[in-house]
């Protein structure tokens, strides 16, 4: 069975997660999720990720939750663009997610990049989801 949504589908495990404390949770692997995941970890929302390929039919991802005083520092985690509906964004329209304190996540043509990332390097896209 195809799924219409990957991206969407890897947040919501991550969210589930979350919310049963969970250490690790694992998802399909592909570049797009991997790139974000990268995202997350350089922003110090996730410890990190792993692959695996138990066999070449079924690579996953592995990611390793982070909580502070135990509870997760992803407080929310939310999909912006949509199969159904893209939403895109120039270098001036950027959203300030909770006044700066969280980060959207774009993607770019210089790659997958955190909101703060994309001002620097004066580049729009689309906006891929918010995370606080």
């Amino acid at each position: 069975m195809s799924m219409s949504d990957p991206l969407g589908d890897m947040l919501t495990r991550i969210r589930n997660g979350q919310m049963a404390h969970k250490s690790t949770v694992r998802s399909p692997l592909s570049k797009l999720r991997q790139n974000v995941l990268e995202v997350l970890r350089r922003e110090g929302y996730i410890r990190g990720y792993d692959t695996h390929e138990d066999d070449p039919a079924k690579r996953e991802l592995s990611i390793e939750l982070k909580y502070h005083n135990g509870e997760p520092v992803i407080r929310s985690l939310k999909r912006v663009s949509r199969p159904g509906r893209r939403i895109y964004a120039g270098v001036k329209d950027l959203p300030q997610v909770y006044n700066g304190l969280g980060i959207a996540i774009l993607s770019t043509p210089r790659g997958v990049i955190s909101d703060n990332e994309a001002r620097e390097q004066h580049v729009g896209g689309e906006i891929l989801c918010t995370v606080f």
